[in-house]
């Protein structure tokens, strides 16, 4: 990792026009955090893009798409306000700078309460919903003394681990990342440690307010979990977890994944023991946390790579001319195996922003897949 003083730089500065396109822009069908910086790097802005959308679908072959509305976005925003959530894009204040550095990060989050404590460094701690008495009882302790050392503590607000790493590093500092709105409160019996994160803590989400998660929503989630933290601590977790899910994506991130060994006979330790076996740092109380991190505590990772505000009077550069036997070269060079948009591109022999342009024109059709890394597949159709 690179280092970075906390929030010692930001670097988007959006108007308010500017922020309510890329909400727009988000919001819109198909377009999920890869294809919204695609669709910014190529048109220039989130206007521009907004603009090319019609077009861009019906040459993938889908004659109409959904774009979220001016209205919608308003009222969206409106919403937020009233429950005092703030909407944030990568690069400013509040939103974690580590995120800012993940693959294809959200354009935009959701937070409510301390917006600072997204600058400080950030471990996850996450586990079982069943999880034991004396697992919660380490996980306290070690949510206790990561406060001690100024480390924010990150979960999930799941029953079990992540309540108790929450209660136990509240009064120190605690981020709650949530797979449905910054209002909607799950489970219903941490609605008062929902309202004590959101006023002394900080609640996060890329959701709108409102949004009641689906079974899909947790991965996502766990996702935004690791993406903010140098490092992920697995106190129980069963074989197949969204712990687990938090503890890959860690690994692909970066990050550091540390696990609390157990008892074979235990089935909430088979995912840990799973995970020491895989190469997870063990750790057996916080000064294992601390010292396997201690060559980047108190330093962020590299600076974002931050989408550049489009100056709102610019005229964007046309969409290029493109032959349909062109379209057609890049169709036949992809297929259902993810391929890298350069090796795309040499193999074809055709201009690099045409290709890029083709693969959004089939990303808005519902017809490509973003795999991360630049790679990318055709979906084939049934």
């Amino acid at each position: 990792m690179g280092s970075g003083e906390a929030g010692s730089e930001i670097r988007t500065r959006l108007t308010d026009t500017q922020r309510l396109a890329w909400l727009r822009l988000i919001r819109s069908e198909n377009v999920g955090p890869a294809t919204f910086r695609a669709l910014v790097n190529q048109f220039g802005g989130a206007e521009a893009a907004l603009d090319a959308l019609p077009e861009l679908s019906r040459r993938g072959g889908r004659p109409s798409i959904r774009i979220c509305k001016r209205e919608e976005a308003e009222r969206e925003l409106a919403a937020a306000k009233r429950i005092d959530a703030t909407l944030v894009v990568t690069g400013e204040a509040g939103y974690p700078p580590a995120l800012a550095n993940i693959e294809a990060p959200p354009p935009v989050i959701y937070i409510k309460g301390r917006p600072e404590l997204a600058d400080q460094p950030i471990v996850a701690i996450v586990g079982a919903r069943n999880g034991s008495a004396i697992g919660q009882k380490f996980t306290r302790q070690i949510a206790a003394g990561l406060g001690m050392e100024g480390i924010v503590v990150a979960s999930g607000l799941a029953r079990g681990i992540d309540t108790a790493a929450h209660r136990a590093s509240l009064e120190r500092g605690t981020i709650a990342v949530l797979a449905g709105g910054i209002d909607n409160i799950y489970p219903p019996e941490n609605a008062e440690l929902h309202a004590a994160i959101g006023k002394d803590g900080l609640l996060m989400s890329e959701r709108p307010p409102g949004f009641k998660p689906r079974g899909q929503d947790f991965p996502r989630r766990n996702r935004l979990i690791s993406g903010i933290s140098l490092g992920v601590a697995v106190i129980e977790a069963a074989k197949r977890s969204g712990s687990l899910i938090t503890a890959r994506f860690a690994g692909e991130q970066g990050r550091e994944v540390f696990a609390v060994p157990g008892s074979p006979l235990d089935p909430r330790a088979a995912g840990t023991n799973a995970l020491l076996k895989d190469g997870a740092t063990l750790i057996t109380g916080t000064a294992d946390i601390v010292e396997a991190l201690s060559s980047i505590m108190g330093r962020l990772p590299a600076a974002p790579r931050a989408l550049e505000a489009a100056d709102e009077h610019a005229t964007p550069e046309p969409l290029p001319d493109i032959e349909q036997s062109e379209r057609e070269r890049v169709l036949a060079a992809l297929g259902p195996s993810p391929i890298d948009i350069d090796e795309l591109v040499r193999a074809t022999g055709i201009a690099a922003r045409k290709v890029h342009i083709v693969l959004l024109e089939l990303d808005l059709a519902g017809r490509l897949e973003r795999h991360g890394q630049q790679l990318v597949s055709v979906i084939e159709e049934d």
